[in-house]
C-alpha cells in the first residue's frame, strides 16, 4: 500500500539521515564563517546528498541487476548493515565518529565542507544509501511507489535544511543530554527496522 510504503520509507530515511543529530555537526564545522556562508553550505550540501540519494533511489533495481544479486539477498546484508548503524547511535559511537569526520575535514582545509563531510558521509552514507536501496526495491519498480521514495527524498533533505538553518536554535534548546537521549532513541528504532529488513530477506529466501 502506497500509504504504508510512504510511512516505512520516511520513517527509515529519517531515523538512519537522523537530521537532528547533525545539527551539532554542523555548527561545529561552520561555526568560525558568517551567516551567509553557513545558509549557502546548508543549501548546497542538502542538494548534493537529495541528488545522491535520489540517484541510488532511481538506479538501485538496475544496479542489483547488473551485479546479479537478488533483493532478499541485499535485504539481508542491507539489515545488518542498518543494525551496525543503529548500534553505533544506541552506544555513542556514531557521534564519535562523526565529530572525528569533521575535525579531520577542518583540518585538512577542505575547500566544500558542503560536499564532504557534511552530504558525505554524514547525510548520504552508507546507511542511507544502503536504506534507500532496500526502499527501491521494495518499490517494486511501480512508477507511484518510486514516486512515493523521491518525494520522501525530498522531504528528508528539506528537513535537514531547515535544520541546519536553525541549528544554533535546535542546539540551545535540546543541549547535551537531549541531542544524546534522541540519539539513543532514534537508534532503538533504526535497530527495529533493520531487524525487520533481515526478518523479509530471510522469508523471501525461504519461500522462494
Amino acid at each position: 500500500m502506497p500509504l504504508d510504503y510512504l510511512i516505512s520509507a520516511l520513517v527509515t530515511l529519517l531515523v538512519v539521515v537522523d537530521p537532528v543529530g547533525l545539527a551539532p555537526i554542523f555548527i561545529g564545522i561552520t561555526h568560525d564563517l558568517p551567516t551567509a556562508a553557513r545558509r549557502r553550505i546548508a543549501v548546497r550540501s542538502t542538494i548534493i546528498a537529495g541528488v545522491i540519494l535520489a540517484g541510488t533511489a532511481l538506479a538501485g533495481n538496475w544496479l542489483l541487476h547488473e551485479l546479479s544479486i537478488t533483493l532478499p539477498a541485499f535485504r539481508i546484508a542491507g539489515g545488518l548493515l542498518l543494525f551496525a548503524v543503529a548500534s553505533e547511535m544506541v552506544f555513542g559511537v556514531r557521534i564519535e565518529r562523526q565529530s572525528k569526520q569533521a575535525e579531520d575535514a577542518l583540518e585538512e582545509h577542505v575547500r566544500n565542507v558542503a560536499a564532504f563531510p557534511l552530504a558525505i558521509p554524514l547525510m548520504a552514507g552508507p546507511g542511507a544509501i544502503t536504506a534507500t536501496l532496500l526502499l527501491a526495491g521494495q518499490a517494486g519498480g511501480q512508477p507511484l511507489m518510486l514516486g512515493v521514495l523521491l518525494g520522501v527524498v525530498v522531504l528528508v533533505v528539506a528537513v535537514c535544511l531547515a535544520v541546519f538553518l536553525v541549528a544554533g536554535r535546535i542546539d540551545r534548546l535540546l543541549g547535551i543530554t537531549g541531542n544524546v537521549v534522541l540519539s539513543r532513541l532514534l537508534g532503538v528504532i533504526l535497530a527495529a527496522l533493520a531487524v525487520q529488513f533481515v526478518i523479509d530477506g530471510v522469508r523471501a529466501v525461504w519461500v522462494g
